[in-house]
């Protein structure tokens, strides 16, 4: 699994993190930023983002997903159950996928920006 992005089990629930100031989400953020001036990646923006794309995408994912962002990190969370194991790992998936394909990130933003809520 990639650094920058984290899924975590525990007691309480299972929890997707994306670290924004780790290296390759930052790059990317300053980049999705040059695209878009609204799209200053943070925590909040990539809320944003998720919220977006997941709804067209894989709303699915969506179904339970409570989300908590802050400046330097997105974090998401479900309660624990097998079926939201199974969203949270998509999830992870679908971020990672969206990374090693950073131009297809760049074209949202500079083809749909303007339908996101940015923060």
């Amino acid at each position: 699994m990639a650094d920058f992005v984290k899924m975590s089990k525990s007691e309480y629930g299972i929890s997707v993190l994306l670290f924004c100031e780790d290296d390759k989400p930052f790059k990317i953020g300053e980049e999705m930023y040059a695209a878009n001036e609204n799209a200053y990646m943070n925590g909040y923006n990539w809320e944003a983002f998720f919220q977006y794309y997941l709804e067209k995408n894989a709303p699915e994912i969506l179904e339970g997903l409570e989300s908590d962002p802050e400046a330097g990190m997105y974090a998401a969370h479900y309660e624990l159950t097998e079926e939201n194991e199974e969203k949270a790992k998509r999830f992870v998936e679908i971020i990672i996928a969206l990374f090693e394909n950073e131009e297809e990130l760049y074209r949202i933003v500079r083809e749909e920006g303007d339908q996101i809520e940015w923060d």
